[in-house]
């Protein structure tokens, strides 16, 4: 999954154990947000290019028909009017009891093959049965490619061509941005009702919390809990945290950071450590939510559960104006009901 595997390791263990705050350990390559498709690239029969944040220009004889994709990024290709080209997928996928998981968005999860429904299950033999045109995935960590395992990352990329974009480090709006360029290039129409109501709503959305922020001078800490650990995430890299502190959000900024600069990670006797009036809790599957951290007394003692201050976070949140938008939104209420308690 990355050159650097002890990175990608620790950054995985912590997933595992369902802990990692926001993204975890993974770096994000920052793109130069200028790259695009090429000037055939929407057209089915012409030949099609994108050049993605790794900055590799990817060519294809004509515009990608099959492509196997992120759970995540499928579901934000989804968004923006990518549908049939999408056969298949890996990642968080399905539910244990067959829903589809969040992450999957409004993408049908009984149209795709699942290749791999989570770390390191990327099965390479359906992959080449796909016969892929076009692989794409999220990047946290400069070429590393998300979801995709170390020991088979080059058979896998010999299948077929990748393109990866970066997801973290910079503000959600501007991935959103490189997001609808991708959809773009492989025929969407960013001028279709769907897409153009998607982001209206994630402009009033934005401004709704802007406003809230302002009104409401709470502070808000992004966190995430693990069996033997609580974590403090830094809104300095994760996109999304990075687009709310630019609305005005007064999100907390851990003082002690582990490698990587992502997240502070504490025992629970010290989940005290930062004063918050709202927790942002990571809601993924691999992590602790709010009834399975009941039981522990330093989470009961905090000043925002006992306020029942506490709302959703997705720490991975779906790229797109669709996905984004009820994020916003549900950030924005939480913040306007909150009153001071930290």
């Amino acid at each position: 999954m990355s050159t650097s595997r002890s990175v990608t390791l620790s950054r995985r263990g912590v997933l595992a154990a369902g802990g990692a705050v926001g993204i975890g350990a993974l770096l994000a390559a920052c793109g130069d947000g200028k790259s695009s498709a090429g000037a055939n690239g929407g057209a089915k029969g012409g030949p099609w290019s994108f050049t993605d944040d790794r900055k590799q220009k990817v060519s294809l004889k004509s515009t990608p028909q099959r492509i196997v994709a992120f759970t995540g990024t499928a579901a934000a290709l989804h968004d923006f009017g990518i549908d049939d080209q999408i056969v298949g997928v890996f990642g968080p996928t399905k539910l244990k009891n067959g829903k589809p998981d969040p992450q999957a968005g409004d993408l049908d999860v009984d149209k795709v093959t699942i290749i791999g429904n989570a770390y390191d299950q990327f099965n390479v033999e359906k992959f080449a049965g796909l016969r892929p045109d076009l692989l794409v995935t999220n990047m946290y960590e400069p070429g590393a490619l998300w979801f995709v395992p170390d020991d088979s990352k080059d058979e896998i990329t010999k299948l077929a061509r990748s393109v990866a974009l970066t997801s973290s480090r910079v503000p959600l709006v501007k991935i959103i941005e490189r997001y609808a360029a991708l959809a773009e290039s492989l025929g969407a129409d960013l001028k279709a009702k769907k897409v153009t109501d998607a982001k209206s709503r994630f402009e009033k959305a934005a401004e709704k919390l802007r406003t809230a922020a302002r009104s409401h001078r709470v502070k808000v800490l992004a966190c995430s809990g693990s069996p033997d650990l609580f974590y403090a995430s830094n809104p300095g890299i994760n996109a999304d945290l990075m687009y709310y502190k630019s609305l005005g959000v007064d999100l907390i900024v851990p003082d002690h950071l582990d490698k990587g600069g992502y997240f502070e990670s504490l025992s629970w006797e010290n989940a005290d450590k930062y004063k918050a009036d709202v927790l942002l809790l990571d809601n993924r599957t691999a992590t602790l939510q709010p009834k399975d951290l009941a039981a522990k007394p330093s989470w009961a003692k905090l000043p925002a559960v006992k306020a029942g201050q506490i709302t959703p976070w997705s720490s991975e949140p779906r790229f797109s104006y669709a996905g984004s938008a009820p994020l916003i939104e549900t950030l924005a209420k939480a913040i306007e009901s909150a009153k001071k308690v930290g």
